[in-house]
Protein backbone atom coordinates (compact mmCIF):
# COMPACT_ATOMS: atom_id res chain seq x y z
CA UNK A 1 0.00 0.00 0.00
CA UNK A 2 1.37 3.43 -0.85
CA UNK A 3 2.17 5.19 2.40
CA UNK A 4 4.33 8.11 1.28
CA UNK A 5 3.30 10.52 -1.42
CA UNK A 6 5.67 11.97 -3.99
CA UNK A 7 3.43 15.01 -4.49
CA UNK A 8 3.32 18.44 -2.92
CA UNK A 9 0.18 20.08 -1.68
CA UNK A 10 -2.28 19.49 1.13
CA UNK A 11 -1.93 16.07 2.74
CA UNK A 12 -4.93 13.80 2.17
CA UNK A 13 -5.09 10.87 4.59
CA UNK A 14 -7.39 7.86 4.32
CA UNK A 15 -8.46 5.66 7.23
CA UNK A 16 -11.07 2.95 7.69
CA UNK A 17 -11.60 -0.74 8.39
CA UNK A 18 -10.23 -3.60 6.31
CA UNK A 19 -11.51 -3.84 2.73
CA UNK A 20 -13.22 -0.44 2.77
CA UNK A 21 -11.14 0.59 -0.27
CA UNK A 22 -8.27 2.55 1.29
CA UNK A 23 -5.47 1.04 -0.79
CA UNK A 24 -7.23 1.50 -4.11
CA UNK A 25 -8.30 5.05 -3.27
CA UNK A 26 -4.80 6.13 -2.25
CA UNK A 27 -3.36 4.51 -5.39
CA UNK A 28 -5.84 6.40 -7.59
CA UNK A 29 -5.35 9.72 -5.77
CA UNK A 30 -1.57 9.45 -6.11
CA UNK A 31 -1.95 8.71 -9.83
CA UNK A 32 -4.10 11.83 -10.15
CA UNK A 33 -1.46 14.00 -8.44
CA UNK A 34 -2.82 14.32 -4.89
CA UNK A 35 -0.57 14.18 -1.85
CA UNK A 36 -2.33 11.11 -0.45
CA UNK A 37 -1.48 8.38 2.01
CA UNK A 38 -3.18 5.90 4.27
CA UNK A 39 -2.85 5.58 8.01
CA UNK A 40 -3.23 2.22 9.75
CA UNK A 41 -5.32 3.70 12.55
CA UNK A 42 -7.39 0.51 12.65
CA UNK A 43 -4.32 -1.32 14.00
CA UNK A 44 -3.47 1.18 16.75
CA UNK A 45 -4.87 1.69 20.22
CA UNK A 46 -3.63 5.30 20.20
CA UNK A 47 -6.91 7.08 19.37
CA UNK A 48 -5.37 9.97 17.43
CA UNK A 49 -2.45 8.19 15.77
CA UNK A 50 -3.87 9.40 12.45
CA UNK A 51 -3.32 12.99 13.60
CA UNK A 52 0.07 12.46 15.22
CA UNK A 53 1.74 10.50 12.42
CA UNK A 54 -0.09 11.44 9.24
CA UNK A 55 -0.90 15.10 10.05
CA UNK A 56 -3.66 15.40 7.45
CA UNK A 57 -5.03 18.54 5.93
CA UNK A 58 -8.06 16.49 4.84
CA UNK A 59 -9.07 13.22 6.52
CA UNK A 60 -11.17 10.68 4.63
CA UNK A 61 -12.91 7.86 6.48
CA UNK A 62 -13.93 5.01 4.21
CA UNK A 63 -16.35 2.58 5.83
CA UNK A 64 -17.80 -0.83 5.00
CA UNK A 65 -20.22 -3.25 6.63
CA UNK A 66 -19.18 -6.75 7.65
CA UNK A 67 -21.04 -8.30 4.70
CA UNK A 68 -19.08 -6.11 2.27
CA UNK A 69 -15.76 -6.79 3.97
CA UNK A 70 -16.44 -10.54 3.87
CA UNK A 71 -17.33 -10.40 0.18
CA UNK A 72 -14.31 -8.29 -0.75
CA UNK A 73 -11.70 -9.94 1.42
CA UNK A 74 -13.02 -13.42 2.25
CA UNK A 75 -12.36 -12.92 5.96
CA UNK A 76 -13.08 -15.51 8.60
CA UNK A 77 -13.75 -13.17 11.50
CA UNK A 78 -17.04 -11.65 12.62
CA UNK A 79 -18.83 -8.60 13.93
CA UNK A 80 -16.94 -8.63 17.23
CA UNK A 81 -13.63 -7.96 15.47
CA UNK A 82 -15.20 -5.29 13.26
CA UNK A 83 -16.61 -3.64 16.39
CA UNK A 84 -13.08 -3.60 17.85
CA UNK A 85 -11.71 -2.07 14.63
CA UNK A 86 -14.46 0.54 14.68
CA UNK A 87 -13.64 1.39 18.31
CA UNK A 88 -10.01 2.03 17.34
CA UNK A 89 -11.23 4.19 14.45
CA UNK A 90 -13.81 6.18 16.43
CA UNK A 91 -11.62 9.26 16.96
CA UNK A 92 -10.74 9.45 13.25
CA UNK A 93 -14.39 9.01 12.28
CA UNK A 94 -15.42 11.80 14.65
CA UNK A 95 -12.85 14.16 13.15
CA UNK A 96 -12.90 13.24 9.45
CA UNK A 97 -13.60 15.77 6.74
CA UNK A 98 -15.36 13.15 4.61
CA UNK A 99 -17.16 10.03 5.78
CA UNK A 100 -17.89 7.68 2.90
CA UNK A 101 -19.49 4.23 3.18
CA UNK A 102 -18.23 2.24 0.20
CA UNK A 103 -20.56 -0.77 0.38
CA UNK A 104 -22.64 0.17 -2.65
CA UNK A 105 -19.97 2.06 -4.60
CA UNK A 106 -17.51 0.95 -7.26
CA UNK A 107 -13.89 2.12 -6.94
CA UNK A 108 -14.40 4.76 -9.69
CA UNK A 109 -17.48 6.06 -7.83
CA UNK A 110 -15.46 6.33 -4.60
CA UNK A 111 -12.74 8.27 -6.43
CA UNK A 112 -15.31 10.59 -8.03
CA UNK A 113 -16.98 11.38 -4.70
CA UNK A 114 -13.64 11.95 -3.00
CA UNK A 115 -12.43 14.21 -5.80
CA UNK A 116 -15.64 16.26 -5.57
CA UNK A 117 -15.19 16.65 -1.79
CA UNK A 118 -11.53 17.59 -2.18
CA UNK A 119 -12.38 20.14 -4.86
CA UNK A 120 -15.14 21.62 -2.66
CA UNK A 121 -12.51 21.98 0.08
CA UNK A 122 -10.15 23.77 -2.33
CA UNK A 123 -7.77 20.82 -2.65
CA UNK A 124 -6.65 20.15 -6.18
CA UNK A 125 -4.04 17.71 -7.52
CA UNK A 126 -0.50 18.90 -8.04
CA UNK A 127 1.70 17.99 -10.97
CA UNK A 128 4.86 18.92 -9.06
CA UNK A 129 6.74 16.09 -7.36
CA UNK A 130 7.85 16.63 -3.78
CA UNK A 131 11.44 17.78 -3.22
Amino acid sequence: MPSVSSHEGPRVVVVGPDAAGKTELVKQLLALGYNARSCAQDHSYVPDMWRRLARPDFLIYLDARLETITRRRGIDWGQERLDALNARLAHARAHCNLYLPTDDLTPPEVVARVRAALSAAGIEPSDKPAK
